[in-house]
């Protein structure tokens, strides 16, 4: 029994320190959703007022759910799906939910980690090459050819992915935290350094008033709107702070009962939105200092911000700071995979420990990696939505299923998968979260677990409360709504 107690700790494991834990989970929040997604939703958005909206929706949303997650990982001690089932019988099946949502997004989350490890190296041979990588060929056409490039997607594919199988298999605290530790901190000091740099820029400060002097005409924008910029700005939220993905409640699970709960559901919100924040103070200049649209999907990151780099800044120092800029994005998106790995691993791991299986992290975490390797496929080969008639290895799920008129959830692989998790998944498991907090156990089993903390107890628990029960349902029912219609589906 003893062995069996200590093969459960050391492939579960705990967080080392409070600070390695902070740094985890701030590691896990910021990822793309930060450093690309952030500075695009707000720069189609109307910039000051989307900035505006998401903070309003991080407090009376992100805080609340951040808190009912770490507090239900930490009082079961297992990761979502053993979570939800050790607390309600009723809400068992949501915390499949928290693991399937995960497993998709990483179906099409390392190939973007992979595309911007191409980038990241493609810049480092080219500040020894007089940028002979980029000089011969625009932005949007290299571009083009790379996605359409099956063995080279499929090639940094697989190189994101071992990275996370390396620190994942390593542990808790060998390898998550370890990596968190040194890659958060450096990654907001280059952040802080490059977002100074560009701004040195003449026309760099009309990115700055675009972000932070808010035109709330935009809500009365037919184009946009007030419930589209919530809807962006909720979206948005959820997919930078690793809600509703199982990732809180199995990084909550590895806490002890000295981390204080109450503390730790601002920081992370805050510190995230902070990267966040710098991350559009490095974009939005750099897009209007040599004018550019800043309302890309992946063409802001991979063709404008390139062009930024290669055209706009050129030569050595060009290429160095774009190296710099997706080296941090690299540690951004790798920080935030192996996360979503973790809660997948952690399932698994608690699966064997329920059965009276000795656990196995390092074989666990190898098999998983290989079945998301396969699923990943179609994202890496469709050239995002290119298809074969554009090059590409594979073609849309709306051209294989021969749809006439492609809704966006088809138009490739990587909307598909983006469509079932962030739409609706994610979205959909917070609200089930919220009523089962709200409506079927209550707060005061929140209240109780942060009060285990010796001196510690939930302020504003009435307010909690009303999030809990009125605010989050009516803001999570809103953003379901307006995924699906973005998605082409209603």
């Amino acid at each position: 029994m003893r062995k069996m107690t200590r093969e459960k700790d050391v492939a579960r494991g705990q967080w080392r320190s409070k600070f390695g834990f902070l740094m985890a989970a701030i590691g896990s929040a910021v990822g793309l959703g930060n450093l690309w997604g952030f500075p695009y939703k707000m720069g189609k958005s109307g910039g000051g007022a989307f900035l505006v909206v998401y903070l309003a929706v991080v407090l009376l949303v992100g805080v609340v759910i951040m808190l009912g997650e770490l507090a239900l990982g930490r009082k079961t001690g297992k990761g979502a799906v053993e979570a939800y089932q050790a607390v309600s019988k009723k809400f068992a099946w949501v915390g499949y939910l928290g693991v399937a949502s995960p497993f998709i997004i990483l179906a099409f989350y390392n190939v973007l980690g992979g595309m911007v490890l191409k980038y990241m190296v493609a810049f480092v041979e080219s500040m020894f090459s007089g940028g002979a990588n980029f000089a011969n060929i625009k932005s949007g056409a290299y571009f083009g050819e790379f996605i359409c490039n099956g063995s080279d997607m499929l090639l940094y594919l697989a190189i994101f992915e071992l990275l996370n199988i390396v620190i994942v298999m390593s542990g808790v605290e060998s390898g998550i935290e370890r990596f968190n530790k040194y890659a958060i901190p450096a990654l907001a000091i280059i952040l802080a350094g490059l977002a100074v740099y560009v701004y040195t820029f003449p026309g760099a400060e009309k990115g700055l008033d675009f972000m932070f002097k808010p035109n709330f005409a935009v809500f009365s924008d037919p184009e946009i709107g007030f419930f589209k910029v919530l809807k962006t700005a909720a979206g948005q939220m959820f997919f930078s702070l690793s809600l509703g993905m199982g990732v809180m409640i199995t990084y909550g699970s590895y806490l002890s009962k000295e981390q204080d709960l109450s503390r730790e559901m601002y920081i992370i919100p805050l510190a995230d939105t902070i990267i966040a924040v710098l991350a559009g103070m490095v974009v939005m200049p750099a897009c209007f200092a040599f004018g550019l649209a800043p309302a890309g999907g992946p063409s802001l990151l991979f063709v404008s911000l390139h062009e930024v780099f290669v055209t706009g800044m050129g030569g050595f120092s060009g290429s160095f700071v774009g190296f710099l800029f997706y080296f941090l994005v690299f540690l951004a998106a790798i920080s935030s995979s192996m996360s979503l790995l973790e809660v997948c691993v952690a399932c698994l791991l608690d699966r064997q420990i329920r059965k009276g299986k000795a656990p196995t992290r390092a074989a666990t975490t190898i098999v998983l990696a290989l079945v998301l390797f396969v699923v990943s496929l179609p994202v890496a080969l469709d050239g995002l939505g290119s298809n074969v008639a554009g090059g590409a290895a594979m073609n849309s799920p709306g051209v294989m299923m021969g749809l006439k008129k492609i809704p966006v959830a088809f138009d490739c692989w990587l909307d598909f998968y983006d469509m079932l998790s962030e739409g609706v998944m994610m979205p959909l498991g917070s609200l089930l979260m919220s009523v089962m907090f709200g409506w079927v156990l209550g707060t005061k089993v929140i209240a109780d677990e942060v009060a285990l903390t010796p001196g510690k107890k939930l302020r504003f628990e009435w307010l909690v409360d009303l999030c809990f029960k009125f605010i989050v349902p009516v803001i999570l029912v809103v953003v379901l709504l307006a995924q699906l219609q973005d998605f082409g589906l209603i």
